[in-house]
């Protein structure tokens, strides 16, 4: 089954100080985030991907192309699939801009497409960018002969809204199974949908971070930076 791995980039400064940092370009990797990323594509040797693809996040780019590095994979960096936006959020690190971000979350996973952040964006317009770009790389790679894996560098938030509206998971799960950098969400194409454009495509969570099915709320991460 061609899978799709949605990875989020690797640590950054700003992960570490719990900093809303959706802005583009945005904060840098920190060692460890390098190490992180040189990691995860050494620890699959047998990894394949016809594409390997980023946002154009400075953190996603710089994993993606450390990735690249070890599989002699150039990426490919591709607009609308950064993070949400927090809007008059952005660089706050205290608890009441956390429990704002929150909650709004809450709201967007529980199907309030227009909730958004003074300034921010709604999850309508995340979905109005970001699906596109999904349904490009059903069709362009996981469709037809030399159909293969993706690897998408991406970000927390963003990735897990994306994947909740694709599959049948529970919103509960979506909220309170957060992402550490570097861990991914894999979607299995089950059905390409329309062959031209990608759209109507069918997909199986495959994993969730750690997770595999059954996918239930209990035992989240609760230590997880918020945009996790």
């Amino acid at each position: 089954m061609p899978t799709l791995h949605l990875v989020r980039h690797g640590e950054t400064t700003s992960n570490v100080m719990k900093r809303l940092d959706t802005r583009l370009p945005g904060a840098g990797l920190t060692d460890f985030g390098i190490r992180q990323a040189v990691r995860f594509a050494l620890e699959r040797p047998d990894a394949a991907p016809v594409a390997l693809i980023c946002s154009e996040a400075r953190r996603a780019r710089q994993t993606a192309e450390l990735m690249g590095s070890v599989w002699d994979l150039e990426p490919q960096v591709l607009t609308g699939i950064h993070e949400i936006q927090v809007g008059d959020l952005e660089d706050r690190i205290d608890d009441n801009a956390h429990d704002l971000f929150g909650d709004t979350v809450r709201k967007w996973h529980t199907g309030d497409l227009d909730a958004a952040l003074a300034g921010g964006e709604s999850l309508a317009q995340l979905f109005a960018r970001y699906l596109p770009v999904i349904d490009d790389i059903v069709a362009k790679y996981l469709s037809g002969d030399g159909a293969g894996d993706v690897y998408m560098v991406s970000h927390g938030a963003a990735i897990r809204l994306i994947a909740a509206h694709l599959t049948e998971v529970s919103p509960e799960f979506a909220i309170t199974h957060h992402l550490r950098n570097t861990g991914t969400v894999e979607l299995g194409l089950r059905d390409s949908g329309s062959a031209e454009d990608g759209s109507g495509a069918r997909w199986e969570l495959l994993r969730w971070g750690s997770d595999t099915a059954p996918f239930t709320p209990e035992e989240g991460d609760p230590q997880a930076d918020p945009m996790g």
